[in-house]
């Protein structure tokens, strides 16, 4: 398995990069498919952020689908040993989630997932002038909000709702966006509670 080290914002000695290369070699034991390991370590410029100064993220490529993990701490060490450890821990959960039987855990349908989205949008007036509110987690958005800061876009295959949900164990999501093969419908599978995952799909109409 190789291992490499991109650093921005610092620099990476030779003894992190000895000891990421030992720690990661112990991943194999999880997953024997693993062919390399991205490793980027990024400082954070804001003297207010000591406790999260160094960022480190991970990305496993194997002959499977891609693992990927973050951590934050004070230094090189201490967040290269907590991403390693998230990653480990979720490539345990997504072995052990292979091993449970599908039948038992059947995915919510679209409306109980609907039922659970949360409260409608409520609309106050005040001068004639209508104000739309609405709860986006726990925070009260006003108005057509929140804007969109981040935009990506992935190429993506069809998969079972399997594949998608160790999938998204692997990547360490509470979602995971999919076109099932079955359908041909754009998905999204979530996490609910422990093995309990609910299931979204669209119909496209013209």
């Amino acid at each position: 398995m190789d291992v490499v080290v991109n650093a921005r914002h610092c620099e990476v000695s030779d003894r992190f990069r000895s000891h990421a290369t030992e720690k990661l070699a112990r991943l194999e034991k999880h997953d024997h498919r693993i062919i390399r390991v991205q490793v980027e370590v990024e400082k954070e410029r804001n003297p207010r952020q000591a406790d999260r100064a160094v960022k480190v993220e991970l990305t496993a490529l194997s002959k499977g689908p891609v693992i990927r993990a973050e951590a934050a701490a004070e230094d090189k060490m201490g967040a290269l040993d907590l991403a390693v450890d998230k990653m480990a821990a979720q490539m345990r959960r997504a072995a052990d989630r292979r091993r449970v039987h599908h039948g038992r855990h059947t995915p919510v349908s679209v409306g109980e997932a609907l039922a659970d989205a949360g409260p409608a949008p409520t609309e106050t007036e005040a001068d004639g002038v209508v104000t739309t509110e609405r709860q986006v987690g726990p925070i009260t958005v006003t108005g057509d909000g929140p804007l969109v800061v981040r935009e990506k876009s992935h190429p993506a295959s069809p998969m079972t709702l399997d594949q998608a949900l160790y999938e998204m164990e692997l990547v360490g999501h509470d979602f995971y966006l999919f076109v099932d093969k079955e359908s041909e419908r754009p998905s999204v599978v979530y996490r609910r509670r422990g093995y309990d995952y609910g299931v979204i799909s669209l119909d496209v109409v013209s």
